[in-house]
């Protein structure tokens, strides 16, 4: 059993949180091309050819990782407190952040890449499921399935996507994209829970 004084306040790791999603949702961006690539004065299909493969993995990445940013910090709010392992755990959560610019450089690069579509898959389901994880150890004993399932909900989304990208990496962004469907499934669970 976890005493007083073994407890880490929250509020702490939100400053840190709130950095690391900030520079990671940034650097999204980084791997978009430059304009030294471009022609002096590039025409559209040139901008098309140059930017439009980069754009929707930036997208997609920009708006997981926000939503993700959502729901660390209604966790946090949930859970103000939490021992050493959970406190690990959250970091290694922020790691997976960190490395997300990385992973989406490489599937804007090669989109079309099975193994680079897998990697990324592989990438948001770790992500999902180590949020899942937090949120089953924040909701531990309260019984609050109506919170719990949309955490759950991105892990077998992003699992069914990294399936579909392992035998047609130009459909797994459509199933990725469902799991922007998880607070919605969330705010109708609180709906059916008031009375």
């Amino acid at each position: 059993m976890t005493g007083p004084s073994d407890l880490f306040e929250m509020r702490r790791l939100e400053a840190l949180s709130n950095t690391i999603f900030g520079v990671a949702m940034t650097l999204l961006a980084y791997n978009l091309p430059k304009a030294s690539g471009l022609s002096a004065a590039p025409d559209w299909t040139e901008l098309t050819r140059a930017y439009a493969p980069h754009i929707v993995p930036l997208m997609l990445s920009f708006i997981i990782a926000g939503v993700f940013w959502f729901s660390h910090q209604r966790r946090l709010a949930i859970a103000p407190e939490a021992g050493r392992g959970v406190v690990f755990l959250n970091l290694l959560f922020l790691l997976s952040i960190i490395v997300l610019p990385a992973t989406n450089g490489l599937y804007g690069s090669y989109r079309a890449s099975n193994e680079i579509a897998v990697l990324y898959g592989l990438h948001l389901t770790v992500i999902a499921a180590l949020n899942a994880v937090l949120w089953l150890l924040a909701l531990r004993g309260r019984g609050r399935f109506d919170i719990l399932a949309p955490a759950i909900f991105p892990v077998v989304v992003f699992l069914l996507g990294t399936a579909t990208a392992y035998v047609a990496p130009a459909w797994a962004p459509y199933f990725w994209a469902m799991a922007f469907a998880a607070p919605l499934l969330g705010h109708l669970g609180r709906r059916r829970r008031e009375p």
